[in-house]
């Protein structure tokens, strides 16, 4: 008989496109980061700004996950409740880009799209 052990970082608590992977992917090998960096910010008319960055410096309270291309991914363990779930998509029209954010979590967006709200528990 063997013991089954859980690793709760195996589980990812965001997921990603593949497109939004190989752009992300391109932008910290660019810039030389350690990984991205996933948290929120109160902004905005509904509550919450989502920040994806570069990381570069990494809070020792940040949780690391690894994305399915060996992508260091880092949250902080009180932003998990906001995000779990989320989904990134990179959609480009034309020129231009952006990211798109899916949150089961959501219970309201802006108009105008910049910020979200969480009914939080």
């Amino acid at each position: 008989m063997t013991v089954a052990t859980f690793d709760p970082n195996s589980v990812l608590p965001v997921s990603f496109s593949e497109k939004a992977l190989v752009h992300l992917a391109k932008q910290v090998k660019a810039k030389n980061a350690v990984g991205l960096q996933f948290d929120v910010k109160e902004s905005g008319c509904s509550g919450y700004k989502y920040l994806l960055e570069l990381a570069f410096n990494i809070d020792e309270k940040a949780q690391k996950f690894e994305l399915a291309n060996q992508l260091p991914l880092y949250i902080l363990p009180e932003v998990l409740p906001l995000i779990r779930g989320t989904q990134v998509d990179y959609v480009q029209e034309g020129i231009n880009f952006r990211l798109d954010f899916n949150n089961p979590n959501a219970t309201a967006l802006c108009g105008c799209g910049e910020s979200f709200t969480v009914e939080q528990q």
